[in-house]
């Protein structure tokens, strides 16, 4: 699984560094925001970095990558540093060009000696000091004027109505350009027999739902059925490389089988039609700024019809007067691994991590159709609920609301139906946009 041009034999001063440092880089890494850098470097190769990703928290990440590192040749451990010093880990890096000594241990604060207030004190002495930290102020940078519209044909294009109107300190995504972007829709229905995952009945008509929505919506849509793990990587490969410049926005949406996954970013995976899965957060990362720069700062939405997992919601009884029972179809099915599979690729849910941050992509948002770790239903019939659902609210809202308050829309229609007047299905969003999303609503 080696990456073609890396020599295997690291320097042994490198490697002693490494070694020596181990405990605390496990500490102090964040390998998260390394797997871009190492990547287009040859250091890894993407198999390499799903390995790592799949080791679950953090630390047990930082420790399989340092001990992955000490195998990857010579150029490696200055490629290491640059990717260290490009994701602003300095600290790491003067740890690390400190060789194998050990880490200068950080003398406690000097705290002020507090004295008593004098009894008779002046007027304008206050009755008591506030020594309360403060946080560190950041400067930031003049705003700058948006750039022009390319769009001259303004005609194509219904004018925005007064409800859209937002406060001035809440800016809009650009949205004019025509086409707005492509729209990749990935439909697995005829799954492998090796793969112990039923045919996702139903799933057709989602995807013709979906295709002439976003073709409504201006997008230029690309269907793809029956992918195995490794088209589905390639798929992602191929949108990446597209020339973005001329375009405002990009969709992927994936109809499939899924599962619980190690994460850092977005939980879930994705199944192939051969099996293997796909994490959701690698299929938002073919999309990031390190792989498709003409996608940079623009909106790039995903949205998820699969299992988050294989635990099924009875839900919890409300008042009748907050919401009307609505049944779902009695060919209700669930996207997840059957519950009669062999398969142990269900793994636990995964472990939270203690550290207090974590970097967090911007201009993604990923819609799930149902909360991780729980099965999403399909009617082999007339589709899933939750695309379904999400059908009908932008046909209705998409030329008032924004994208965020139409998923809310969803969650909400989509929570009061019940499959077989009993399991219940819950979606939801990681939203990491910075301004609003309005589709472009043309003209019928």
């Amino acid at each position: 699984m080696l990456a073609t041009g890396i020599d295997i034999g690291m320097d042994a001063r490198h490697k002693k560094i490494l070694q020596s440092n181990r405990s605390n880089l496990v500490q102090e890494l964040d390998p998260s925001m390394l797997y871009d850098g190492l990547l287009s470097r040859g250091v890894f190769t993407q198999d390499m970095i799903d390995e790592i990703q799949s080791a679950g928290t953090r630390r047990n990440q930082a420790r399989q990558l340092v001990r992955d590192l000490e195998t990857r040749g010579s150029r490696a451990f200055p490629a290491f540093l640059e990717c260290l010093q490009e994701t602003r880990q300095d600290h790491v890096v003067h740890l690390l060009l400190d060789g194998d000594s050990p880490r200068p241990s950080v003398p406690n604060p000097v705290r002020p000696t507090l004295l008593p207030m004098p009894l008779n004190k002046p007027k304008d002495m206050p009755d008591r000091v506030d020594i309360t930290p403060q946080p560190d102020v950041t400067v930031h940078p003049t705003k700058l004027d948006p750039l022009p519209s390319p769009y001259q044909e303004k005609g194509k294009l219904s004018p925005r109505p007064i409800g859209r109107q937002r406060r001035d300190s809440i800016q809009n995504y650009k949205m004019d350009a025509s086409p707005c972007g492509h729209c990749l829709i990935i439909n697995n229905v005829d799954f492998e027999p090796q793969s112990e995952l039923n045919n996702r009945k139903g799933s057709d008509i989602d995807c013709d739902r979906l295709e002439r929505r976003f073709k409504s919506l201006n997008f230029v849509v690309l269907v793809k059925k029956n992918l195995k793990q490794r088209q589905i990587k390639q798929e992602l490969s191929d949108l990446s490389k597209v020339d973005h410049s001329k375009y405002d926005c990009c969709v992927v949406i994936v109809l499939s089988h899924g599962t619980e996954a190690s994460h850092s970013r977005f939980p879930g995976a994705v199944h192939g039609v051969d099996g293997p899965s796909v994490p959701v957060q690698n299929i938002t990362s073919y999309l990031n700024g390190q792989h498709c720069p003409s996608l940079q700062g623009k909106p790039k939405l995903f949205f998820i019809q699969a299992c988050g997992g294989g635990e099924r919601d009875t839900g919890f009884e409300v008042s009748p007067d907050e919401f009307k029972p609505s049944m779902g179809g009695v060919d209700d099915q669930t996207d997840a691994l059957p519950m009669s599979s062999s398969s142990d690729s269900l793994s636990m849910s995964d472990e939270p991590d203690a550290r207090a941050t974590l970097p967090t992509p911007s201009d993604i948002l990923v819609s799930y159709s149902t909360f991780p770790g729980y099965v999403s239903w399909r009617d082999t019939q007339t589709g899933s609920w939750y695309v379904e659902t999400l059908d009908n609210i932008l046909e209705e809202n998409v030329g008032t609301n924004d994208l965020v308050t139409m998923l809310m829309m969803v969650n909400n229609e989509v929570s009061q139906i019940s499959a077989k007047g009993l399991y219940k299905q819950m979606p939801g969003s990681f939203n990491f946009l910075r301004k609003l999303f309005y589709f472009q609503a043309l003209p019928q």
